[in-house]
């Protein structure tokens, strides 16, 4: 899998706006916050997969820059796409979809960490997705779910509380 800086060079390669630059930034640091948590519970997971998932996951805005202000989901296959075709490994590309179709798809842990710190970077809490990542990581550890619980979602809550400051960021680079 690559770096986060392979990934910054695909994201300039395929000619994203600032904005979508700025949002892979703050969304790569929630995803770094919430890597460390996971860390502290002593849970493995493939952090170069979630570091690089985080830039990349809306590659495909590149293509769609209306998706950057307003709803829409033509980036999600389109990213996937254009990340195929430049020889992103697949479960890389992957997370161009399953950050928003995490619901509907079986995701691995990484993929979830993604969907996750897409979220938590804007203070967005979503009980239904903490839960799943929870059990991800509490079964790749093999652990009850309620041994890590109470210290991720204390991490998931830090990382939520920061969300005025990035949103300020983002707003300052028009991201």
């Amino acid at each position: 899998v690559m770096t986060q800086d392979e990934a910054f060079e695909v994201l300039g390669e395929v000619a994203a706006p600032a904005r979508l630059v700025t949002h892979a930034r703050l969304v790569l640091e929630a995803g770094d916050a919430i890597l460390a948590a996971v860390a502290s519970v002593g849970v493995t997971v493939d952090r170069d997969l979630v570091r690089a998932g985080a830039v990349l996951h809306d590659a495909g805005k590149a293509r769609y820059p209306a998706e950057l202000d307003g709803a829409g989901d033509r980036h999600e296959a389109e990213g996937e796409r254009m990340l195929l075709a430049r020889g992103v490994e697949t479960k890389l590309a992957r997370v161009c979809r399953s950050h928003a179709k995490w619901k509907d798809m079986e995701c691995s842990a990484e993929e979830l960490l993604v969907a996750l710190a897409d979220k938590l970077w804007k203070g967005a809490r979503v009980a239904e997705l903490e839960a799943r990542v929870v059990d991800a990581l509490a079964q790749r550890a093999g652990c009850d779910r309620w041994d890590l619980f109470v210290t991720l979602d204390d991490a998931f809550e830090r990382v939520a509380a920061g969300a005025d400051q990035r949103l300020a960021r983002s707003r300052v680079s028009g991201a």
